[in-house]
C-alpha cells in the first residue's frame, strides 16, 4: 500500500507536515510518484539525500515555468493593514532565480555526475532506464546518484 504524506516546498527547501495545516496550502504527495521517492521509500538514499534532489526539481519545475500570458486571479499583494507578506519576486523573476540556482547546484555536481542527477531526478527516469541510455552497467546508477546528491546536498548548505 502506498503512504501519502503531506509535504510543501517552502522557501527552497521540503517541508514535511503532520496529517493537518491550518493555513496554507495544502497538498497530498505520493511518495511512489517519483523514482527519487521509490529510492527513498526503500532506503537507497538518506534524507539528507532526498531532500537534496527534492530541492534540486523544484529549482527545475521552478525554471522550467513559461511567463504568465493571462490575468493574475491571485489577491493583490497586502498593503500595511495586513495580509501576507509580498515577496518581491514577480513570476518572470522567480524563474530567473530558481534556473540560477538549479544551474549552481548542477554544476556544483560535476560534469561526471550531472547526467544521472538529470535523468532521474529531473527527467523523472526510472535507474535503470538512466543506466542504460548511459551505457553504464546495471547498478552503477544508484551508486553515481547518491554521489551527486551529496555533492548537491553541500552546495545547498544541508546538513
Amino acid at each position: 500500500m502506498r503512504e501519502l504524506v503531506e509535504r510543501s516546498i517552502e522557501d527552497g527547501h521540503v517541508v514535511h507536515h503532520g496529517p493537518a495545516r491550518k493555513s496554507g496550502r495544502r497538498i497530498t504527495v505520493n511518495l511512489a510518484e517519483s523514482p527519487l521517492s521509490w529510492l527513498r521509500a526503500r532506503g537507497l538514499v538518506d534524507a539528507r539525500q532526498f531532500d537534496a534532489g527534492e530541492r534540486l526539481r523544484a529549482d527545475y519545475e521552478t525554471a522550467a515555468l513559461g511567463p504568465r500570458v493571462t490575468m493574475r486571479w491571485d489577491a493583490a499583494p497586502a498593503g500595511p493593514r495586513g495580509g501576507r507578506a509580498h515577496d518581491g519576486l514577480d513570476p518572470t523573476t522567480a524563474q530567473i532565480a530558481a534556473k540560477r540556482r538549479f544551474d549552481a547546484a548542477v554544476a556544483a555536481a560535476g560534469p561526471g555526475l550531472a547526467d544521472i542527477l538529470w535523468r532521474v531526478i529531473c527527467a523523472g527516469e526510472t535507474v535503470p532506464v538512466a543506466e542504460k541510455a548511459l551505457g553504464w552497467p546495471a547498478r552503477a546508477g544508484r551508486l553515481v546518484l547518491t554521489l551527486a546528491l551529496d555533492r548537491v546536498a553541500a552546495h545547498y548548505g544541508m546538513q
